[in-house]
């Protein structure tokens, strides 16, 4: 299953959102700009590499990704979800709100994994705290998702509680199954990551007061 889009309306312009995907797509850009050494170096600078821990990288390495699907995919479903908790927490709340679910995503991993050397980049957690966010405001909204069944492709309405708690319990599963492979030396997917940035967006959301405007939102997702 790949979601493709959400039902749910939007009555504001998700403006942080919009920014926040160009500035992982300039980073970006910038990384494909620079040579192979200064690139590993940039990387090693600014992504956060638990062996040697600095609280900045916390922050930076949430603008850095591995590559144009990794780019592409956290991209994609930051502009899913990302507009209508935008919407409900108001513009400054909702940039707060990302880079607290980054920086709680990335200490899981590091905590997970505090001797790896690897630099960890990636907005997957503070993504996945959005995801979070969106589950618990809007649970009963529909996903419209790719769906393959064998040599068919098709799309179907799927309820984000059911898409987004799918999702969670594959992170779980995973990270707990990676665990023997935390000292590895080669990168991977950050399992641990996903799931800490997943329950600080539940938690920050259910903690932070939201717009008024909600309240005649919540009838939309039934």
């Amino acid at each position: 299953m790949f979601p493709l889009r959400d039902t749910l309306p939007s009555h504001g312009k998700p403006a942080v959102t919009a920014l926040l995907i160009a500035a992982n797509v300039l980073v970006f850009l910038y990384q494909l700009s620079l040579e192979s050494y200064a690139l590993n170096h940039f990387i090693g600078e600014y992504g956060l590499v638990p062996a040697r821990f600095d609280p900045l990288n916390l922050v930076t390495s949430q603008f850095l990704h591995g590559g144009w699907w990794h780019l592409i995919g956290n991209m994609w479903f930051l502009w899913i979800y990302g507009d209508n908790v935008e919407d409900i927490l108001g513009h400054g709340k909702y940039f707060l709100f990302y880079l607290l679910c980054g920086i709680a995503a990335a200490l899981s991993q590091y905590l997970a994994s505090p001797d790896s050397r690897v630099p960890m980049v990636g907005a997957s957690g503070a993504i996945a705290g959005v995801m979070g966010a969106y589950l618990v405001k809007f649970p009963h909204a529909r996903i419209v998702t790719l769906v393959f069944v064998f040599f068919f492709v098709t799309t179907v309405q799927v309820p984000a509680s059911l898409i987004l708690g799918y999702w969670f319990l594959i992170q779980v599963f995973s990270g707990v199954g990676s665990m023997g492979y935390s000292n590895m030396s080669q990168g991977g997917v950050a399992w641990f990551a996903h799931v800490g940035g997943f329950v600080a967006g539940v938690v920050l959301i259910l903690t932070m007061r939201t717009r008024q405007r909600y309240s005649r939102r919540w009838d939309l997702t039934w």
